[in-house]
């Protein structure tokens, strides 16, 4: 039974003379605690399932402690490591023994071996199937064993391809556009979208914003205005972050030819690369940096 935590495992499991009824978690504080084996949701270390509530103290009715034992049926699929080790650290910190795949024999498969799909195939007896999830190889084999198992039509299709199912087998009629996305907010976008990229990089390295404005002689005719949005205060050293750019700001302005420095252009330039040279020299991260110049 993957993604699912078995717990509460004092000395021993009870011994049951038969089959019995589940009974609900609102049993849970009334039963002896070392008859008690609940299966719970949240392996994959989802913040509000059963198991990470329990790991915080926050569920109404499933409360641990020293002397009991969890047990992980499951392994983190990768980018859940942090949830997982987070829902680990909870329960340990609880006085809980914590068993996972990494030191016992505990792992349960969520995919269903050969021998089973071809249970599953005899007991509904299709007359189409159609491999789906996984790779090349996966789809491939599944395809195989249902022609093996007996099944009359057996189709074996890519992603965006548009299937019609008839009396006559599945076939694959037309083509349609697919691709990876990203759900963001209201909207749901391209993974590979220039936004997607751009929010990587922002939360990564930061942004500075710089506003100059600039009269008909070259000449700055205020102080430079700017912002730092995702970038330390100061260095390692203690100096201030903004104080690093602005020196860099002015330093890049005033080292332009007088020419240069009417054409708002060359000056955003200079300004984006100075800016980003001196953080970098200081942080080790190239911030993103915007730069408004404004004529007068």
């Amino acid at each position: 039974m993957p993604w699912i935590a078995w717990f509460r495992l004092r000395a021993r499991l009870a011994t049951f003379d038969g089959v019995q009824e589940f009974r609900g978690a609102e049993t849970y504080g009334y039963l002896p605690p070392d008859k008690v084996l609940a299966l719970c949701t949240g392996s994959q270390g989802e913040p509000r399932a059963a198991l990470a509530r329990i790991a915080e103290n926050e569920h109404p009715e499933v409360a641990l402690g020293k002397g009991d034992r969890v047990v992980f049926s499951s392994r983190a699929i990768p980018g859940n490591e942090k949830a997982v080790g987070r829902v680990i650290n909870g329960l340990v910190a609880q006085g809980v023994e914590v068993i996972t795949d990494r030191s016992h024999l505990v792992h349960v498969s969520g995919h269903p071996r050969r021998a089973e799909l071809i249970d599953m195939i005899g007991w509904v007896r299709p007359k189409i199937v159609i491999p789906v999830h996984g790779e090349a190889l996966h789809l491939a084999e599944h395809a195989k064993l249902a022609r093996s198992a007996g099944v009359p039509h057996v189709l074996v299709c890519r992603n965006g391809d548009l299937v019609r199912l008839g009396a006559e087998g599945p076939e694959i009629i037309d083509e349609l556009p697919w691709a990876a996305c990203t759900r963001t907010a209201r909207s749901v976008v391209d993974a590979a979208a220039r936004t997607v990229a751009s929010r990587r990089r922002l939360g990564f390295s930061g942004m500075v914003s710089v506003a100059l404005a600039v009269d008909d002689n070259g000449v700055l005719a205020a102080d430079p205005e700017l912002e730092l949005i995702g970038i330390p205060e100061s260095d390692a050293s203690g100096e201030p972050m903004a104080e690093i750019a602005l020196a860099a700001v002015e330093e890049a302005f005033a080292s332009l030819p007088k020419p240069r420095r009417r054409d708002p252009e060359s000056v955003a330039e200079a300004v984006r690369r100075a800016v980003r040279s001196a953080i970098a020299e200081r942080w080790n991260k190239k911030p993103i940096c915007h730069v408004h110049v404004l004529s007068v």
